[in-house]
């Protein structure tokens, strides 16, 4: 039976809940077929980007996940149906991988442009992790167009030495490797976004 809300009493303060925390239980539902490769391995332009992602001990955390949005080569910020489901051949600019169980995640996907004339192309990159009350936002650079990092205004706005903590490294084989801390003395740089504070 319900009860008739009395008009006198003071209004109820309600907080905000946090957002979902990750669990094991990621691995089974968010996961899918094919989700870490925005292109075929035999694609010409094809990349991997991979790394580890650790806590503020530099221990690997095994349970995390992590999506990136990208341009593709050209610059163009793709907005094509069907990311979900990877035929091989659409690149959506979208992708989503588990991190193994030492911490290690790959992406197979494309070198992006810039979006603008003299900007420095980057991977939009977000971490869901154990203990994490929301998701984190990061980006990734890439290392080459040093002008451009240097003219950058997000990386400009940091000190020196936190600016690397964004800059991907080119390896021998035309990868990238990008290591994320969650804590520590070489923490990543998080951003926050206004509607998500």
């Amino acid at each position: 039976m319900a009860q008739a809300s009395n008009p006198q009493a003071p209004a109820l303060k309600l907080a905000p809940t946090p957002g979902q925390t990750i669990g094991p239980f990621y691995g089974y539902a968010l996961p899918f077929d094919k989700g870490n490769e925005l292109v075929n391995q035999a694609h010409p332009g094809s990349i991997r980007l991979h790394g580890t992602v650790t806590d503020g001990d530099g221990t690997p955390i095994p349970d995390s996940m992590l999506e990136i949005w990208q341009a593709d080569e050209a610059g163009n910020v793709v907005g094509k149906d069907g990311s979900l489901i990877r035929d091989g051949y659409t690149f959506t600019g979208w992708g989503r991988a588990a991190v193994d169980n030492v911490g290690h995640y790959t992406f197979t996907t494309l070198n992006p442009g810039a979006t603008e004339q003299g900007k420095a192309p980057f991977i939009m990159l977000t971490v869901f992790a154990r203990g994490l009350l929301n998701r984190l936002f990061t980006r990734i650079y890439l290392p080459e167009d040093t002008a451009a990092l240097a003219a950058d205004p997000l990386l400009a706005s940091l000190e020196p030495e936190r600016r690397n903590t964004l800059i991907a490294v080119r390896e021998g084989d035309g990868a990238l490797r990008f290591d994320i801390s969650l804590q520590g003395e070489d923490e990543t740089v998080f951003l926050s976004y206004p509607r998500e504070a």
